[in-house]
Protein backbone atom coordinates (compact mmCIF):
# COMPACT_ATOMS: atom_id res chain seq x y z
CA UNK A 1 0.00 0.00 0.00
CA UNK A 2 1.40 3.82 -1.06
CA UNK A 3 -0.80 6.62 -0.27
CA UNK A 4 0.67 10.48 -1.16
CA UNK A 5 1.63 10.94 2.84
CA UNK A 6 4.17 12.85 3.90
CA UNK A 7 4.26 10.98 7.31
CA UNK A 8 4.05 6.92 5.63
CA UNK A 9 7.30 8.52 3.81
CA UNK A 10 9.36 9.34 6.66
CA UNK A 11 8.60 6.48 8.39
CA UNK A 12 8.87 3.90 5.56
CA UNK A 13 12.67 5.58 5.20
CA UNK A 14 13.06 4.31 8.31
CA UNK A 15 13.57 8.11 10.32
CA UNK A 16 12.16 8.71 13.28
CA UNK A 17 8.72 10.81 12.89
CA UNK A 18 7.25 13.39 14.43
CA UNK A 19 3.96 14.50 14.39
CA UNK A 20 2.79 17.26 16.32
CA UNK A 21 -1.16 18.69 17.71
CA UNK A 22 -3.09 21.53 17.09
CA UNK A 23 -6.31 22.30 18.63
CA UNK A 24 -8.50 24.47 16.19
CA UNK A 25 -10.14 27.18 17.70
CA UNK A 26 -14.07 27.96 19.73
CA UNK A 27 -14.54 29.93 16.37
CA UNK A 28 -14.49 31.18 13.14
CA UNK A 29 -10.97 32.61 13.59
CA UNK A 30 -8.52 30.60 10.82
CA UNK A 31 -5.92 32.77 11.93
CA UNK A 32 -5.60 31.04 15.20
CA UNK A 33 -5.23 27.85 13.59
CA UNK A 34 -2.28 29.42 10.68
CA UNK A 35 -0.30 31.15 13.73
CA UNK A 36 -0.19 27.45 15.76
CA UNK A 37 0.29 25.44 12.63
CA UNK A 38 3.60 28.14 11.75
CA UNK A 39 4.63 27.44 15.03
CA UNK A 40 5.33 24.02 13.53
CA UNK A 41 6.93 24.30 10.32
CA UNK A 42 10.01 22.53 9.81
CA UNK A 43 10.43 20.78 12.99
CA UNK A 44 7.34 18.14 12.42
CA UNK A 45 6.26 15.62 9.57
CA UNK A 46 2.80 16.30 10.19
CA UNK A 47 0.47 18.16 12.16
CA UNK A 48 -2.73 16.53 14.06
CA UNK A 49 -6.00 18.47 14.35
CA UNK A 50 -8.00 17.34 16.56
CA UNK A 51 -11.98 16.69 16.25
CA UNK A 52 -14.13 18.84 19.37
CA UNK A 53 -11.70 17.86 21.77
CA UNK A 54 -12.94 17.27 25.06
CA UNK A 55 -16.15 17.15 23.76
CA UNK A 56 -16.14 21.27 22.92
CA UNK A 57 -17.16 22.40 19.60
CA UNK A 58 -14.59 23.77 17.85
CA UNK A 59 -13.46 24.35 14.27
CA UNK A 60 -14.04 20.95 12.38
CA UNK A 61 -11.22 19.19 11.86
CA UNK A 62 -11.36 18.79 8.46
CA UNK A 63 -11.83 22.73 8.13
CA UNK A 64 -8.97 23.34 9.94
CA UNK A 65 -6.48 20.28 8.00
CA UNK A 66 -7.64 22.56 5.05
CA UNK A 67 -6.41 25.94 6.50
CA UNK A 68 -3.34 23.74 6.73
CA UNK A 69 -2.80 22.29 3.56
CA UNK A 70 -3.20 25.43 2.09
CA UNK A 71 0.15 26.45 3.80
CA UNK A 72 1.79 23.68 1.81
CA UNK A 73 2.07 22.18 5.69
CA UNK A 74 1.02 17.93 6.19
CA UNK A 75 -2.02 17.76 8.33
CA UNK A 76 -3.54 14.91 10.38
CA UNK A 77 -7.65 14.41 10.07
CA UNK A 78 -8.62 13.48 13.15
CA UNK A 79 -12.07 12.00 13.53
CA UNK A 80 -14.23 10.87 16.57
CA UNK A 81 -16.92 8.38 16.32
CA UNK A 82 -19.06 9.89 18.51
CA UNK A 83 -20.68 12.45 16.46
CA UNK A 84 -21.19 11.34 13.43
CA UNK A 85 -23.37 7.75 11.84
CA UNK A 86 -21.01 5.78 8.75
CA UNK A 87 -22.95 8.02 6.08
CA UNK A 88 -21.48 11.22 7.35
CA UNK A 89 -18.01 9.82 8.23
CA UNK A 90 -17.27 8.38 4.90
CA UNK A 91 -18.50 11.42 3.57
CA UNK A 92 -16.11 13.79 5.48
CA UNK A 93 -13.43 11.07 4.22
CA UNK A 94 -13.37 11.67 0.46
CA UNK A 95 -14.29 15.27 1.47
CA UNK A 96 -11.46 15.87 2.70
CA UNK A 97 -9.33 13.82 0.55
CA UNK A 98 -10.92 15.53 -2.09
CA UNK A 99 -8.73 18.50 -0.94
CA UNK A 100 -5.24 16.89 -1.09
CA UNK A 101 -5.53 15.40 2.92
CA UNK A 102 -4.32 11.90 3.12
CA UNK A 103 -3.60 11.37 6.50
CA UNK A 104 -6.27 10.36 9.24
CA UNK A 105 -6.53 9.02 12.74
CA UNK A 106 -9.72 7.09 14.25
CA UNK A 107 -10.57 7.38 17.56
CA UNK A 108 -14.08 7.56 19.87
CA UNK A 109 -13.74 10.70 21.39
CA UNK A 110 -14.69 11.69 24.95
CA UNK A 111 -18.27 11.19 26.74
CA UNK A 112 -20.29 14.56 26.15
CA UNK A 113 -20.13 14.63 29.83
CA UNK A 114 -16.86 15.63 29.88
CA UNK A 115 -17.39 19.13 27.88
CA UNK A 116 -19.55 22.09 27.89
CA UNK A 117 -22.82 19.91 25.64
CA UNK A 118 -23.47 16.97 28.36
CA UNK A 119 -26.99 16.60 26.94
CA UNK A 120 -25.33 15.79 23.07
CA UNK A 121 -26.61 12.41 22.03
CA UNK A 122 -23.75 10.34 21.44
CA UNK A 123 -23.78 8.41 17.97
CA UNK A 124 -21.14 5.90 18.03
CA UNK A 125 -22.74 3.93 14.87
CA UNK A 126 -19.22 2.52 14.60
CA UNK A 127 -16.67 2.64 17.00
CA UNK A 128 -13.01 2.98 16.49
CA UNK A 129 -11.83 0.32 14.99
CA UNK A 130 -14.74 -0.07 12.56
CA UNK A 131 -14.16 3.49 11.25
CA UNK A 132 -10.98 2.11 10.45
CA UNK A 133 -12.15 -1.08 8.57
CA UNK A 134 -13.83 1.38 6.77
CA UNK A 135 -11.19 3.70 6.00
CA UNK A 136 -9.03 0.77 5.00
CA UNK A 137 -11.70 -0.48 2.79
CA UNK A 138 -12.87 2.75 0.82
CA UNK A 139 -8.90 2.68 0.26
CA UNK A 140 -8.08 -0.68 -0.63
CA UNK A 141 -11.25 -2.18 -2.05
CA UNK A 142 -12.49 1.18 -3.51
CA UNK A 143 -16.20 0.64 -1.90
CA UNK A 144 -17.97 2.57 0.58
CA UNK A 145 -18.82 0.15 4.00
CA UNK A 146 -22.34 -0.60 1.89
CA UNK A 147 -20.43 -2.05 -0.90
CA UNK A 148 -20.98 0.73 -3.62
CA UNK A 149 -17.81 1.03 -5.61
CA UNK A 150 -16.54 4.57 -4.83
CA UNK A 151 -15.45 7.07 -7.60
CA UNK A 152 -11.75 7.91 -7.08
CA UNK A 153 -11.47 5.99 -3.24
CA UNK A 154 -9.49 8.21 -0.90
CA UNK A 155 -5.70 7.07 -0.67
CA UNK A 156 -5.80 7.60 3.39
CA UNK A 157 -2.75 6.84 5.61
CA UNK A 158 -4.45 5.39 8.39
CA UNK A 159 -3.73 5.40 11.77
CA UNK A 160 -5.33 4.72 15.47
CA UNK A 161 -4.73 5.65 19.24
CA UNK A 162 -3.28 3.15 22.06
CA UNK A 163 -3.38 3.78 25.90
CA UNK A 164 -0.79 1.79 26.99
CA UNK A 165 -1.52 2.97 30.93
CA UNK A 166 -5.56 2.15 31.05
CA UNK A 167 -6.81 -0.82 33.39
CA UNK A 168 -7.19 -3.91 32.54
CA UNK A 169 -3.32 -3.18 31.75
CA UNK A 170 -3.23 -6.87 30.98
CA UNK A 171 -5.54 -6.42 27.63
CA UNK A 172 -3.64 -3.12 26.23
CA UNK A 173 -1.55 -5.66 23.49
CA UNK A 174 -4.65 -7.43 22.74
CA UNK A 175 -6.34 -4.14 22.09
CA UNK A 176 -3.55 -3.12 19.99
CA UNK A 177 -3.94 -5.94 17.80
CA UNK A 178 -7.27 -5.62 17.75
CA UNK A 179 -6.73 -2.34 15.64
CA UNK A 180 -3.65 -3.79 13.84
CA UNK A 181 -6.11 -6.45 12.40
CA UNK A 182 -8.65 -4.01 11.69
CA UNK A 183 -5.79 -2.57 9.08
CA UNK A 184 -4.22 0.60 11.02
CA UNK A 185 -1.23 1.95 9.11
CA UNK A 186 -0.05 4.00 12.93
CA UNK A 187 -0.91 3.98 16.08
CA UNK A 188 -0.15 7.65 18.39
CA UNK A 189 -0.61 6.42 21.88
CA UNK A 190 -1.26 8.43 25.20
CA UNK A 191 1.28 10.79 26.93
CA UNK A 192 4.24 8.40 28.82
CA UNK A 193 5.18 9.69 31.89
CA UNK A 194 5.91 6.07 32.84
CA UNK A 195 8.73 4.88 30.76
CA UNK A 196 9.21 1.59 32.98
CA UNK A 197 5.68 0.18 31.97
CA UNK A 198 5.79 1.95 28.46
CA UNK A 199 8.69 -0.50 27.66
CA UNK A 200 6.86 -3.55 29.83
CA UNK A 201 4.08 -3.18 27.17
CA UNK A 202 6.08 -2.71 24.10
CA UNK A 203 7.71 -5.98 25.28
CA UNK A 204 4.05 -7.11 24.51
CA UNK A 205 3.97 -5.38 21.46
CA UNK A 206 7.57 -7.23 20.14
CA UNK A 207 6.17 -10.31 21.90
CA UNK A 208 3.45 -10.69 19.31
CA UNK A 209 5.36 -9.34 16.32
CA UNK A 210 2.95 -5.84 16.76
CA UNK A 211 5.85 -3.81 16.16
CA UNK A 212 6.72 -5.18 12.92
CA UNK A 213 3.00 -4.58 11.49
CA UNK A 214 2.11 -0.87 13.01
CA UNK A 215 4.26 1.84 13.14
CA UNK A 216 4.50 3.43 16.74
CA UNK A 217 4.74 6.89 17.61
CA UNK A 218 5.61 7.19 21.48
CA UNK A 219 3.33 10.10 22.82
CA UNK A 220 4.75 12.81 24.92
CA UNK A 221 3.51 15.74 26.24
CA UNK A 222 5.28 18.47 28.11
CA UNK A 223 4.23 19.54 31.55
CA UNK A 224 3.92 23.54 32.20
CA UNK A 225 3.85 23.60 35.81
CA UNK A 226 3.79 20.89 39.05
CA UNK A 227 -0.25 22.05 39.19
CA UNK A 228 -0.67 20.69 35.43
CA UNK A 229 1.33 17.23 36.49
CA UNK A 230 -0.65 16.81 39.38
CA UNK A 231 -3.58 17.53 37.48
CA UNK A 232 -2.88 15.15 34.78
CA UNK A 233 -2.05 12.23 37.83
CA UNK A 234 -5.58 12.67 39.70
CA UNK A 235 -8.25 13.78 37.08
CA UNK A 236 -7.35 12.64 33.34
CA UNK A 237 -8.61 9.23 33.22
CA UNK A 238 -6.17 6.75 31.58
CA UNK A 239 -2.73 8.96 32.73
CA UNK A 240 0.01 7.05 34.64
CA UNK A 241 1.85 10.20 35.88
CA UNK A 242 4.35 8.71 39.18
CA UNK A 243 5.11 10.51 42.24
CA UNK A 244 8.52 10.78 41.51
CA UNK A 245 7.08 12.95 38.47
CA UNK A 246 5.09 15.19 40.25
CA UNK A 247 7.63 15.95 43.31
CA UNK A 248 9.96 16.36 40.53
CA UNK A 249 8.07 19.31 38.78
CA UNK A 250 7.20 20.85 42.66
CA UNK A 251 10.37 20.62 43.43
CA UNK A 252 11.93 23.63 41.20
CA UNK A 253 10.71 27.07 42.02
CA UNK A 254 7.38 28.17 39.99
CA UNK A 255 9.27 30.50 37.26
CA UNK A 256 11.48 27.22 36.11
CA UNK A 257 8.83 24.74 36.22
CA UNK A 258 8.60 25.09 32.32
CA UNK A 259 11.82 24.63 31.91
CA UNK A 260 11.72 21.81 34.28
CA UNK A 261 9.15 19.69 32.26
CA UNK A 262 10.38 20.13 28.85
CA UNK A 263 13.64 18.66 30.43
CA UNK A 264 11.16 15.76 31.15
CA UNK A 265 10.02 15.64 27.86
CA UNK A 266 13.83 15.56 26.07
CA UNK A 267 14.90 12.69 28.49
CA UNK A 268 11.52 10.63 27.78
CA UNK A 269 11.92 10.87 24.07
CA UNK A 270 16.05 9.95 24.40
CA UNK A 271 15.16 7.17 26.18
CA UNK A 272 12.52 5.80 24.13
CA UNK A 273 14.76 6.13 21.16
CA UNK A 274 15.99 3.22 22.50
CA UNK A 275 12.94 1.31 22.82
CA UNK A 276 12.96 -1.20 20.03
CA UNK A 277 9.81 -0.78 17.84
CA UNK A 278 9.02 2.62 18.25
CA UNK A 279 8.82 4.44 14.89
CA UNK A 280 8.73 8.41 16.18
CA UNK A 281 6.86 10.33 18.68
CA UNK A 282 3.66 12.58 18.48
CA UNK A 283 4.55 15.40 20.83
CA UNK A 284 1.24 17.20 22.29
CA UNK A 285 2.10 20.46 23.45
CA UNK A 286 -1.15 21.53 24.83
CA UNK A 287 -1.98 24.93 23.87
CA UNK A 288 2.36 25.44 23.91
CA UNK A 289 3.02 24.60 20.27
CA UNK A 290 6.10 27.24 20.48
CA UNK A 291 7.93 24.69 22.56
CA UNK A 292 7.55 22.15 20.04
CA UNK A 293 10.70 23.22 17.58
CA UNK A 294 12.97 23.33 20.84
CA UNK A 295 11.67 19.72 22.41
CA UNK A 296 12.61 18.57 18.43
CA UNK A 297 15.83 19.84 18.58
CA UNK A 298 17.23 19.35 21.75
CA UNK A 299 16.10 15.56 21.55
CA UNK A 300 18.38 15.64 18.08
CA UNK A 301 15.26 15.06 15.36
CA UNK A 302 16.41 17.96 13.64
CA UNK A 303 16.34 18.32 10.63
CA UNK A 304 13.26 16.66 9.20
CA UNK A 305 14.47 14.06 6.54
CA UNK A 306 13.44 15.14 3.32
CA UNK A 307 10.96 12.47 1.28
Amino acid sequence: MKTESRLEKVLASGALAVTSECGPPRGARPEKIKEKAELLRNCVDAINVTDNQTAMVRMSSWAACIIIKQMDLDPVFQMVTRDRNRLAMQADIIGAYSHGINTMLCISGDHPHFGDHPMAANVYDLDSVQLLQTAVKMREQGVFQGGKDIDNPPKMFVGAAANPFADPFELRVLRLAKKVRAGADFIQTQCIYNPDKFEQWMEGVRGKGLHEKVYILAGITPMKSAGMARYMKNRVPGMDVPDEVVKRMESVPKEKQPEEGIKIAVESIDRLKEVKGVSGFHIMAIEWEEKVSEIVERSGLMPRPEV
